[in-house]
């Protein structure tokens, strides 16, 4: 590779961690992500700072973790006076482009109380230029569709499977094609756009799936059964699981079903095995289809005589419950939602086809693409480069756990305030996860502990046992020193002198 390399980051929404084949998962193929791994760097545990879509990419495109970037809902804005990934590579003399979404809601004291970007909060991340957007409505490509000759594609209830009626789990396909979903679609803009560059480029691919509605075109629909897949991680009953915790018993009612099958009514926890497998199934081969895009992609890269001269980063921006613990969607504290995927493939890098079992972050991202572009952060990052791992290089210090947070406070309606009896700065909670122990602190509700060892399915509180209250104080000890080692350091770093501003770099 001689210059500048070219950069893609590719983010498939919603996809677990564990949902790879080159980890070993029990019926889930990925042979383009493996293809890639075995060129580049795999993370085997790799995790999302925060949920959901909104806080997560904060993390995922700031460096930060949700206590510095406080964006803590999807609606949450960025400050605007925190520096990003794109804003970095404008300054490495790249146009870094999107192809997608990114759920940025934007700082409100920089612009008109009646400026309709403060109506959403799908807004664009400073400093991308937009290719082309797909935001959750998705006309862009029901238009596409139509062109096509789907003339039903007037709305997303394109995502019912043909047969089916609204709310029906069934993995009958839809009427839009392999060739015709969102993936392919935002694939062949990348595609197109890839053909006119001239010069080294940055791009972003943010697609949607495997995120719900849960339904897939053939042959992905039916491609595995109800009966595949590991044991959920549950607790006997969706009523024993609510009582392990204030938390829980709270929001597993709230986890509606609407939001995972296109017209369906009530919580999700009504649903019984055989209906939760059966959605787990099409999940999977929701998994496959973006695989088989990222296949295109990779083959697209070989055909332009890009593929020796591009960084790949593959990863999501949070992951999937998929029926562990009687839920579905991401939240709350179990790893099922946070553990997520990342491949880094550099053709620069001296080492390939390795697996990193060190504990990675979200935040790890922006920070990487620091060192490998060669610009500085405008602000201190809580994240560090992985490109010791992806270059054989001496790694120093590195952290022992994992950490990410969740706030569960509800602004405009107050609902989880009034359940609790809480202020909206005490419902959030905060996790530190090592091989061991998993501790879950919450600002105004009780504790959490785990052992991971003996209880890796999570289904055992130990917090108020007194023979493991060491255990818990402990980890407790360690999360608030980690909160307190994270602060904002952008110019903690700096002292005054009498021959100027002294900075260390850390």
């Amino acid at each position: 590779m001689v210059g500048k390399p070219n950069i893609l980051l590719i983010t498939a929404d919603q996809w677990r961690g564990d949902c790879l084949s080159a980890l070993g998962h029990s019926c889930v193929k990925t042979p383009n992500v493996d293809a890639l791994a075995s060129e580049g760097t795999l993370f085997a545990r790799h995790y999302a700072g925060a949920a959901p879509c909104s806080p997560a990419r904060a993390t995922l495109y700031t460096g930060l973790y949700q206590m510095n970037h406080r964006v803590c809902r999807n609606g949450s804005p960025l400050d605007a006076r925190i520096d990003n990934l794109a804003l970095a590579a404008r300054r490495a003399d790249y146009e870094p482009t999107l192809f997608g979404y990114t759920d940025t809601a934007p700082d409100p004291r920089g612009l008109d109380a009646n400026d309709p970007h403060l109506t959403t909060y799908e807004g664009l991340l400073p400093g991308f230029t937009a290719r082309q957007l797909l935001p959750e409505h998705e006309k862009q490509w029901l238009s596409w569709l139509r062109a096509r000759g789907h003339a039903e594609a007037t709305s997303r209830d394109i995502h019912i499977p043909v047969g089916a009626k609204p709310g029906d789990i069934s993995n009958a396909p839809t009427s839009y094609s392999s060739d015709e979903t969102q993936t392919a679609f935002l694939t062949g803009e990348f595609l197109r756009w890839l053909d006119e560059q001239e010069a080294p480029w940055f791009a972003h691919l943010s697609f949607l799936r495997p995120h719900p509605p849960f339904s897939a075109p053939a042959p992905y629909n039916d491609m595995f059964a109800s009966t595949d897949g590991p044991a959920f991680a549950r607790a006997e009953s969706a009523e024993a699981e609510a009582r392990a915790h204030p938390y829980l018993a709270y929001t597993l009612p709230r986890n509606e079903k609407a939001s995972f099958i296109h017209g369906a009514t009530g919580a999700v926890a009504n649903w019984n095995t055989h209906e939760i497998s059966t959605i787990r199934a099409i999940y999977y081969g929701m998994i496959a289809e973006v695989d088989a895009q990222l296949g295109r992609i990779w083959q697209a890269l070989k055909n332009f005589g890009a593929w020796e001269n591009t960084v790949i980063i593959f990863t999501s921006d949070h992951a999937e419950m998929a029926g562990d613990h009687w839920a579905l969607g991401k939240g709350g504290f179990f790893d099922g939602s946070y553990h997520i995927p990342l491949v880094v493939r550099d053709p620069r890098a001296a080492t390939s086809g390795n697996t990193v079992t060190h504990f990675t972050s979200a935040a790890d991202i922006f920070p990487t693409l620091c060192e490998k572009l060669e610009v500085e952060p405008k602000n201190s990052l809580d994240g560090q480069s992985l490109l010791p791992f992806t270059e054989g290089a001496p790694l120093g210090w590195w952290r022992d756990a994992a950490f990410w947070e969740f706030d569960f406070r509800d602004i405009s309606g107050q609902e989880a305030e009034r359940h609790f009896g809480l202020r909206s700065n005490e419902c959030n909670l905060a996790v530190i996860r090592d091989a061991q122990f998993k501790y879950v602190h919450f600002s105004g509700l009780p504790p959490l502990l785990f052992d991971l060892v003996n209880d890796p399915m999570e289904l055992k509180n130990i917090a108020s046992d007194p023979a493991h209250a060491p255990t818990r104080l402990a980890y407790a000890e360690k999360l608030l020193s980690l909160r307190a080692r994270h602060l904002d350091q952008t110019l903690a770093y700096t002292e005054l002198t009498a021959n100027g501003p002294v900075r260390h770099r850390p």
